[in-house]
């Protein structure tokens, strides 16, 4: 997890090595790897940072906007942070988006069903449920069927069901 979001966030080949076991030069040697399988990332980076510098905001799939104007500062550091708030915030906040779709969409159709059952809360991209055994079934359903299509994505969206008697024993 760390060499993946590093990697996006513009982590070195020494301040990978300084946070893994790896070498420096196996640290460079992942990164260039990564980056040759996956190119279509270093596109978006680029992509991304450029679009800030010249809006002065990045946004989400949906056009939720966050302004950045730190872009321009004269300060490295300073700059380099806003770079990876602008990589970051529009996934991040996509995901957010997605979530709250989600839920809302979600309890519209448990309210009009009618059912016991209650949400519970959402921490990150999970949805916790509080579901008596005799709704267990139609609830998972309804969750398969409306967080993936929450919103329409180029990628299957997978949904993840675990049940337990409380959020710790999820399974």
């Amino acid at each position: 997890k760390v060499m993946n979001f590093g990697i996006i966030y513009g982590l070195s080949a020494h301040g990978m090595s300084q946070q893994t076991d790896l070498t420096r030069e196996e640290s460079a040697a992942f990164i260039g790897g990564y980056f040759g399988k996956y190119p279509g990332i270093r596109d978006y980076i680029e992509k991304t940072k450029a679009q800030a510098r010249e809006r002065g905001y990045v946004e989400t799939m949906l056009g939720r906007r966050r302004y950045i104007p730190e872009i321009h500062h004269s300060n490295f550091q300073v700059r380099q942070a806003a770079e990876r708030m602008a990589i970051n915030m529009p996934v991040q906040g996509t995901a957010a988006d997605l979530i709250k779709i989600a839920m809302v969409r979600i309890h519209e159709r448990m309210r009009a069903q009618r059912v016991a059952s209650r949400m519970l809360l959402q921490v990150h991209d999970e949805l916790i449920f509080e579901v008596p055994p005799a709704e267990m079934e139609p609830m998972k359903a309804m969750v398969q069927e409306l967080m993936p299509s929450a919103l329409q994505l180029s990628v299957p969206l997978k949904v993840d069901l675990k049940l337990g008697p409380t959020w710790g024993d999820l399974e």
